[in-house]
Order: C-alpha cells, then structure tokens, then sequence
C-alpha cells in the first residue's frame, strides 16, 4: 500500500491558485464508497425486454474514449435485483479487469456485474468531475497498472481501488481544473464528430460515383463524363497481375536484420515494418517484392479483406496478395474498399476463414475509361488529403488533453 505525503503540488497551476495550500493527499477508500457489482447466474434466465426491466450494464455497452454513461443495450428483471448492485446517476464506475482503471460517469440508473467496481456517496467536499479526471490521470492509471494483481489478464479489485492516494486541493481549485479539462473534452467530441461526419460524407459519395452490385452506371457521374455510356465489367484477374509473397525461415538468424522492410498483413497500410530482409533472405524464400503504389490485399488474419496502396518498396509474405494494373490503383482500390464487407460476407461466411489469390481475381469490377478513372481516384484522394487533417487535429486535442493531466495533477504523491 502507498504511503501518502502530507502535501503536494502539480507542475502546473492555474494563476490564481499559484500561492494557495498544498494539495491534501487522502485515500479515495476515505471519500467515497467503493463497491464491487455483483451478477445474477446464469444471466441468460434473468434478461427481460420488459419496460419495467431494471436496466444492466455490460462493458461492451461503453466506448472507451466516452465520458458518460447513458444507455444499456439489455435489462434484467427485478427478482434479480437482490444478486447485483444498483447504481446511480452521478456515480462513477470502472472496470475491474480487462481495459481496467478506466473511470466512466453514470447518468441513469443501472445495474453493474462483478466486471464493474462504482465509486458512489463520494465526499461533498469533492467535485465529482475533479475525481473523474484524477482517476483517468496518470497519477491513478499508473498506480493502478503496478497494484493490479494477475499474469496474463491485471485485474483490479476495491481493495486496490480504496488504497488509491487522491490529491485534493480546495473545492474551488477543483472545479477550475475540471472546467478546463471538461471545456476541452467538449472540443475534442466536436472534432470526433467533424471527422465522422467527413467519413460519413465520403462513404456517401462512394456509393453515388460507383455502380451498384449488378449495375454498370452509377448514380452520380462528373459532367463531362455524364453520357460516356456505361462502365465495362471485368474480373480483376483480367486487368490485373497477381502474387502473393513468402516467409523466410525464422530460425536463419541471416535472413533478417537487413535493409528490405518485410510487409505483414497488418502493415499494408504503414510506412514502416518491425521486420527487415536481408538480401540472403529474400533470395532463399518465396517472398516477393513490392513497390510504392502497389495494390496490397490481405488474405488472412483478422484484417482479411483489408486493401490499400504501398507506402514503401519491400517484401510481401503469403498473407498478402499484390494487384499490379495499367488501371487506375487507387480507383481500384476505392472500389475495392467500398465492397469490402459484401466481398468478406461472401467469401469468408461468419467472418471465418481466409481469402484466396484465385477469389480476389474472380471478382468483377465495372470500370470507366481511364479518364473518368482519374477524376473519381482524384476526388476521393482530395477528400483522403482533409480526412487527413481533420485526424491530425484531433490526434494534437488528444495530445494536449493528455499532456494537461501529467500537469495540472502532482505526479508523485507517495
């Protein structure tokens, strides 16, 4: 258990309070009450879809970057009441296990399984949006990290959550610090929604510029294009070339350490690799060399179906196919893209399984003239470009938020 200083001050102080008191530093097991959720067994004989069901609570139900808690997806009758714990509005809840330490605020009143701790009847010398943030700080996040019990999974318990150092200082102070800290995560939602909003609109125009499944004319078409006639339907195989790369043997420590950057399935979209090749490796596997540009399509893995073009010139392993066309790479990627799940729903049912060289060939694609190609590619990369910019923006908002709680909280408080 942490010993508790009997003073402290964060790096960083708004002007008013520059000369005021050192911080208090309490157990949080002191302000408030910390308790453990509680299930009813087995759960599948106590769900109801009844408007008088008693509303519950699952950690699949919560975003993780989300403030407040608003809405479960499921209820539970009310004779499983006396099996759980009931909280309410104004309460704070965290997981115990899995993305633990998370602090998330209550606005209705539900009830929690034993993956939730609450902290409820918190201290009226507290703001409860001040604890908020000092929980998500890294003062708590890496205390709870070091304290959390367990090998594989950490897992936190009250125990732990109740021995927690909370800093305090004046209520006043509080509330400036959770204002702040509140204002920007207001201008951090709205710059999430921009961004969806943008990805809405180029999802949107997707489905206008290209053809409907069994169609050969889009809705929407660019002026100059509007009677060029229809688009003519090819298999990919037969406007593109197609390989699929190797891995050299792992237990050849000369194969890797080189300079050729070797592309996993996960990274198809990156400008970097964690692995290279050297020039021994690639010649003594079956692993192929791609260049910036190239159409790269996962087949396996839990990114199946996943496209987009080369960043780099490098190596391809066999859970990667490369498309190469005298056709418009990234119109084709677009397209690609925006059939993406039909073509998984199709070729791997339920999500299982893995996507073939000789499947991704043997899907057709109506195509326009190269001209036509460009223009759609050029819209969509114009658009990627402000997508772009918008995620930075929000990225620098992120950054900044996270830089605030390594300063406006004490960073060693025991």
């Amino acid at each position: 258990m942490p010993e508790r200083k009997e003073g402290v001050v964060p790096r960083l102080r708004f002007p008013e309070f520059r000369n005021a008191r050192e911080w208090e530093v309490k157990r949080l097991g002191e302000v408030a009450e910390i308790v453990r959720g509680g299930s009813p067994r087995p759960i599948t004989k106590y769900l109801t879809k009844s408007d008088d069901g008693l509303n519950w609570l699952k950690i699949g139900d919560v975003q993780e970057d989300t403030k407040y808690i608003s809405s479960t997806e499921e209820k539970i009758k009310k004779c499983g009441l006396s099996k759980t714990r009931e909280v309410f509005p104004g309460d704070l809840i965290m997981s115990n296990s899995m993305s633990f330490g998370r602090p998330y605020i209550l606005r209705i009143r539900t009830c929690i399984h034993d993956g939730w701790i609450a902290i409820s009847n918190i201290n009226e010398q507290i703001e409860r949006d001040y604890l908020y943030y000092f929980i998500l700080s890294p003062t708590s996040q890496i205390y709870f990290k070091s304290a959390a019990a367990g090998g594989g999974v950490k897992n936190l318990n009250a125990n732990i959550i109740k021995s927690t150092l909370v800093c305090l200082p004046s209520q006043k102070e509080q509330q400036k610090i959770a204002d702040c800290l509140s204002s920007l995560d207001e201008v951090i939602e709205l710059q999430a929604q921009e961004l969806e909003a943008l990805k809405a609109h180029k999802k949107g125009l997707m489905q206008q510029l290209f053809p409907r499944e069994g169609e050969t004319t889009p809705r929407l078409r660019f002026p100059e294009f509007r009677d060029a006639g229809p688009w003519e339907v090819k298999r990919l195989g037969e406007i593109c070339s197609a390989f699929s790369g190797g891995t050299p043997s792992s237990s050849i420590k000369e194969y890797y350490g080189g300079s050729i950057p070797f592309i996993r399935s996960a990274e198809i979209n990156q400008d970097t690799t964690e692995l290279f090749l050297t020039e021994e490796g690639l010649k003594n596997s079956s692993a192929k060399l791609v260049v910036k540009g190239d159409i790269l399509i996962a087949l396996y893995g839990a990114n199946s179906g996943d496209g987009a073009l080369s960043k780099i010139d490098g190596a391809i392993n066999q859970a990667i196919l490369c498309l190469r066309s005298k056709l418009n790479h990234s119109f084709i990627l677009a397209y690609w893209r925006l059939r993406k799940n039909e073509i998984v729903m199709r070729f791997i049912q339920g999500g299982q399984g893995n996507l073939s060289a000789e499947i991704v060939k043997s899907i057709a694609f109506a195509f326009p003239s190269l001209a036509e190609q460009q223009k759609i590619a050029d819209c969509f990369s114009s658009l990627d470009r402000v997508i772009e910019l918008e995620v930075q923006k929000l990225e620098a908002l992120k950054a900044h938020k996270k830089g605030l709680l390594q300063q406006l909280f004490p960073q060693e408080v025991d």
